[in-house]
C-alpha cells in the first residue's frame, strides 16, 4: 500500500492526537480514580486547606485537574495543528463546497 504525503501527514497527526489524548486521560484516571478511591485512606493522613487530602481530591481536586487538562489539551492541539499544518478554516471550506 502506498500512501501519499498528505495521507502520511494525516496519519501522523492522528497518531499524535491519540497519544496526547491517552496521556491526558491517564492523568485524569490516576487523579479521579486513584486519588479519590484507591489511595484515599493513605492521602487522608495529609491535610490541604484544612481538609483531608483524599476527601479534597474526591470533592474538588479531580474536577480542577480535569479543567486544567482541557486547557492543556487545547494548548497542545494548537501546537500540533501548527506542526502538521492543519487549519480548521480550510477543512470547513472544503466540506461546505
Amino acid at each position: 500500500m502506498c500512501y501519499s504525503s498528505s495521507e502520511q501527514r494525516q496519519r501522523a497527526y492522528w497518531r499524535a492526537n491519540l497519544s496526547l489524548l491517552a496521556k491526558l486521560l491517564s492523568v485524569w484516571f490516576l487523579v479521579s480514580f486513584g486519588c479519590s478511591i484507591l489511595w484515599v485512606d493513605w492521602l487522608d493522613q495529609f491535610s490541604f486547606f484544612g481538609f483531608q487530602l483524599g476527601f479534597w481530591f474526591a470533592q474538588q481536586g479531580a474536577i480542577l485537574v480535569f479543567v486544567v487538562l482541557i486547557f492543556i489539551y487545547a494548548w497542545r492541539m494548537k501546537a500540533l495543528d501548527r506542526k502538521f499544518a492543519v487549519d480548521d478554516s480550510e477543512e470547513l471550506s472544503e466540506h461546505q463546497s
